[in-house]
């Protein structure tokens, strides 16, 4: 439940008026990733860099390249290419941690 050893970006990545917040943070390998919530909303992400999304807390309806809407809560993953994009559909809260290529 927490990242050892990292450093954390003090600026707020913020995202569709607010409606998705994060914060980068570098492990001691380089590795890059983001710890977020995205609020209720429906968001569309488009993805320069495959991702994974973990989700933390809450429920996350994903549409990935246009597939049929899955379901995700705590604890569970999806994966999008680099090139693809997925739509969340969050209907209270989404705490996350996005893990970049």
């Amino acid at each position: 439940m927490q990242f050892d050893h990292a450093s954390v970006g003090k600026k707020a990545n913020v995202y569709f008026d607010g409606k998705c917040v994060s914060h980068t943070v570098t492990l001691a390998d380089g590795t890059r990733k983001s710890v977020g919530v995205v609020l209720p909303s429906t968001l569309r992400f488009d993805l320069s860099t495959r991702e994974v999304m973990e989700v933390v807390d809450g429920t996350a309806y994903v549409s990935i390249n246009g597939a049929p809407e899955q379901t995700f809560a705590a604890g569970q993953s999806w994966e999008v290419a680099a090139g693809g994009y997925f739509v969340i559909r969050a209907e209270s809260p989404v705490h996350y941690v996005c893990h970049f290529d």
